[in-house]
């Protein structure tokens, strides 16, 4: 499961998932990246976690100072590379994001949106900590997952997908309560407001969450002074 996206869900094959997006999920994938855009300073260096083909990462750029978009797919990232061909302001390096290969305290800003903490398919803990060991004090941390009243049109949107072959057959005995299951071995879950609260408690850190468009609920963690020595990894 680990490898789906990376081998069945990679560069135009990913890029098809948005591109037969219904208007309602538009909205929603909009509203996140505006909320994200919000939470950017000019000059910030930000790095997207899970960035895919790039989806994103030109509306980051115009916002921050830079911006570094990492994915695990090669063939993913090739594709990003023509998207982004024309941004100055942006990189693009194949990593895994739970073991990141920067220093402690180098990001402003790392984003993990549209479920990524679900869809890589790592220790969720491990993703997290990882994400503040490189985050500044003064920065933000923003991951997201799916709100429960989006639900419907969640189902609606992968109903789309599994239609045009991108994913397999639902099994709707198994698809509830926040999760989807496909017959080909994909699942699909949602943390929860609760799930981040656990998954970010042995941090030093502030944590909020947010609700945003009735779409998605983001977790907004704010590192705290001293909460990570510099150092233990270089670039």
């Amino acid at each position: 499961m680990s490898k789906y996206y990376p081998h069945k869900l990679s560069a135009a094959r990913l890029k098809e998932v948005y591109d037969i997006a219904p208007p309602r999920v538009r909205q929603y994938l909009d509203a996140e990246v505006n909320h994200v855009l919000d939470k950017i300073r000019p000059g910030d260096l930000v790095i997207e976690l899970g960035c895919g083909y790039g989806r994103i990462l030109a509306k980051l750029a115009g916002k921050a100072g830079w911006v570094i978009g990492i994915d695990i797919s090669a063939p993913t990232l090739e594709l990003a590379r023509e998207t982004v061909d024309t941004v100055s302001n942006c990189s693009l390096s194949r990593m895994d994001a739970a073991k990141l290969g920067f220093n402690d305290r180098t990001f402003d800003c790392v984003v993990c949106i549209q479920n990524g903490i679900s869809a890589f398919h790592v220790d969720q803990r491990a993703l997290i900590s990882e994400s503040v060991r490189v985050a500044r004090p003064d920065g933000i941390v923003l991951f997201s997952s799916y709100s429960d009243k989006f639900w419907e049109h969640r189902l609606k949107w992968f109903e789309l997908q599994s239609e045009a072959g991108l994913v397999g057959e639902i099994n709707y005995k198994k698809t509830k309560d926040g999760i989807i299951v496909c017959n080909d071995g994909f699942v699909a879950t949602t943390v929860r407001s609760m799930d981040f609260l656990a998954l970010t408690a042995h941090l030093n850190v502030d944590v909020q969450i947010v609700e945003v468009d009735e779409s998605s609920t983001f977790c907004e963690i704010t590192p705290r002074a001293g909460s990570s020595k510099e150092g233990k990894r270089g670039c």
